[in-house]
């Protein structure tokens, strides 16, 4: 069935008006700044708006596209997704630095672990020494005392 002028004019406008709510944000709900949802809003089948009016897809599809490149999102949703992303790749890059970082930290700290273990071996094997040469060299005069005196020290509990 053929359309009549009048209703071809009607047509028009509802797209027009369409594309315009959605470029201006008014995105309906479960709907995007997309072709399928400006048919929907229009009150047209996609079929019908690639076929009949496919002018009017093509210049929604520029004006969208101008927008972006304009730096505005009629389509919250795709800022929202855009901004997560940006987001998402961000604490991605501050995960695999704080990784790194502890990584590192755990090298450390087994280092540390190495060096406090080589000490305390070499301070129980300077106890056992000084013990053994205590018991084998005469005591010091009492009037001198000697620089390291064993009494006082305790000893580390072993692991």
């Amino acid at each position: 069935m053929a359309l009549s002028t009048e209703q071809r004019d009607q047509i028009e406008r509802r797209i027009r008006a369409a594309i315009d709510r959605l470029l201006a944000g008014q995105i309906p709900a479960g709907g995007a700044c997309d072709v399928k949802t400006l048919a929907r809003e229009a009150g047209i089948s996609r079929a019908a708006l690639y076929r009949t009016w496919g002018h009017l897809k093509d210049e929604f599809e520029k004006r969208r596209a101008a927008a972006w490149a304009a730096g505005q999102q009629p389509d919250p949703r795709e800022a929202r997704i855009a901004r997560l992303r940006d987001l998402n790749q961000r604490l991605t890059s501050k995960l695999a630095r704080t990784h790194t970082e502890f990584s590192q930290l755990r090298e450390r700290h087994q280092l540390a672990l190495s060096v406090l273990a080589a000490k305390d071996d070499e301070l129980q094997r300077l106890r056992r020494e000084l013990s053994t040469f205590s018991r084998t060299s005469p005591a010091p005069a009492s009037g001198q005392r000697q620089g390291n005196d064993a009494k006082g020290v305790v000893p580390l509990p072993r692991r």
